[in-house]
């Protein structure tokens, strides 16, 4: 009899326990999810899809929105997003398949497997390619070098052009580097390296997954980008065609189901073993002992925690919180006022787990909503309801931020009244006084733009900006 009521027992904890869970894992998709639409909404995003992997099980897969505003097409699970450059996350990955591979060093030098360098480029290795530290002249930053230029021909130009810094000396985000990871992959493979990635990342897969850097290019599911015209108060069709040089940078598509998939295959080693993930996530040691970044993966910390991960175009991000075996993967196609791309990213994990919460990060998020959500009236009550609750914050930069996007936005006045309040509550930050000048000189205020940037060279006497404004204006003034 004991034995039956202890068993009972037991099976009624075991059900009360799944019980529990099951409520919480439904909490915590109701917070995510409610968290995502007013984000959303608040910032117009067309179309988006969002996953979490917690400790390998997907707790949180949906889909939003539109994919095609022309068609009215919705975001759904055959929809395929250009992740821009979370590519380089995919690109990282090959280098070390071929590493573990012993088929490539990082310590090789790229004038190994490419003879047609300039003697300033021979010493440049493959790690400071993967860790963007190699120095090299930005194929995308050069007028000369336009997306529609032969590619033999842009790398003639290119050739000509001088070396930014010494190589290893610090972080430089650079397109360079990755064209030629694609170079070097095809050289030591003997196939494309759209080919290498997809046999060795993505084998088997049928649909779901494309390569091309070509945002006008028709490709079936693929969502539409969009850029958020203000002038004309509508979002426009992005169609420009970075080249098949770029799709190691910028150039894979794919599902978010195909992104959770090649998550899992990351996970459990089927990419790489564990020791080539442990080498490719160690810190880079820049020499000016100041950057950080890891092999292709930028590095974050919360709280202390630290995660990595990469995003891409504004509109895509991918992190790994490795310690809480905690992935969060985030695609979009377009925003209206700001990037959220990583602010998504930090809120949801934040949900998922306390001790990830950024209290500043969360309050400058609400701050920010407030003034795209409400009249001015309300958002500054939001604003002092959350100053007060948070006496030591400093929220300068989160108004800077809103005044600055109110104002690329066409909403001069309603920025400057940002500035102002930013000014009110920063009254000895010489950039609080150098930004609302700027509102005034755009306003054509121009008294009132002299008398902030005099202000502002009082509080910081090497504000360059400031003196040049000044001169401007004097002279302006005398017409």
């Amino acid at each position: 009899m004991k034995k039956t009521i202890l068993l009972i027992l037991f099976f009624l904890s075991l059900n009360m326990f799944a019980q529990n869970k099951k409520e919480f894992r439904n909490d915590l998709q109701k917070k995510i999810n409610h968290y995502l639409k007013e984000t959303i909404e608040i910032n117009e995003i067309p179309g988006a899809s969002v996953a979490v992997i917690k400790n390998g099980k997907i707790i949180y897969q949906r889909y939003y929105g539109k994919g095609s505003l022309e068609k009215n097409t919705m975001v759904d699970q055959n929809s395929i997003f250009r992740l821009y450059s979370t590519t380089k996350l995919i690109t990282a990955v090959a280098i070390f398949q071929l590493i573990e591979k012993n088929k490539i060093s990082l310590e090789d030098k790229i004038s190994k497997y490419l003879f047609d360098l300039p003697k300033e480029w021979q010493d440049v290795k493959i790690k400071n390619l993967v860790t963007h530290s190699s120095g090299l002249p930005d194929i995308v930053k050069f007028e000369d070098i336009p997306y529609s230029l032969d590619e033999n021909e842009k790398w003639i130009r290119l050739y000509k052009k001088p070396i930014e810094f010494k190589t290893g000396d610090h972080y430089s985000y650079n397109q360079t580097n990755y064209c030629l990871l694609t170079k070097i992959i095809e050289k030591i493979t003997g196939s494309s390296f759209e080919d290498f990635v997809l046999q060795n990342q993505f084998p088997n897969v049928k649909k779901g997954v494309v390569f091309s850097a070509n945002s006008s290019a028709f490709i079936p599911g693929r969502v539409n980008h969009y850029v958020f015209d203000f002038k004309k108060k509508r979002y426009e069709r992005f169609n420009a065609d970075h080249g098949k040089i770029h799709n190691s940078g910028s150039g894979l598509n794919l599902t978010l189901q195909e992104f959770i998939n090649w998550n899992e295959r990351l996970d459990t080693n089927k990419l790489l073993n564990q020791e080539t993930k442990n080498l490719m996530w160690q810190p880079f040691e820049f020499a000016n002992k100041k950057d950080k970044f890891l092999y292709g993966w930028s590095e974050y910390s919360t709280n202390n925690i630290h995660s990595l991960g990469f995003s891409g175009g504004y509109m895509t991000a991918f992190r790994k919180f490795t310690d809480e075996d905690l992935t969060i993967i985030f695609l979009s196609n377009g925003y209206k006022y700001f990037h959220i791309e990583e602010k998504v990213i930090d809120h949801i994990a934040g949900i998922i787990d306390e001790k990830l919460i950024d209290k500043k990060a969360w309050a400058e998020e609400e701050i920010t909503n407030a003034f795209f959500k409400n009249d001015y009236t309300k958002a500054i009550q939001t604003y002092h309801a959350l100053k007060s609750k948070n006496p030591i914050l400093n929220f300068e930069d989160a108004l800077l931020n809103i005044a600055y996007t109110l104002m690329n936005s066409d909403r001069l006045n309603e920025s400057i009244k940002v500035f102002e309040l930013n000014v009110k509550e920063n009254p000895t930050s010489f950039n609080a006084f150098d930004s609302l000048a700027e509102g005034y000189f755009n306003n054509k205020q121009f008294e009132l733009s002299k008398e902030n940037y005099e202000k502002s060279l009082e509080l910081n006497p090497k504000n360059e900006n400031a003196k040049e404004m000044l001169l401007k204006i004097n002279n302006l003034i005398k017409k």
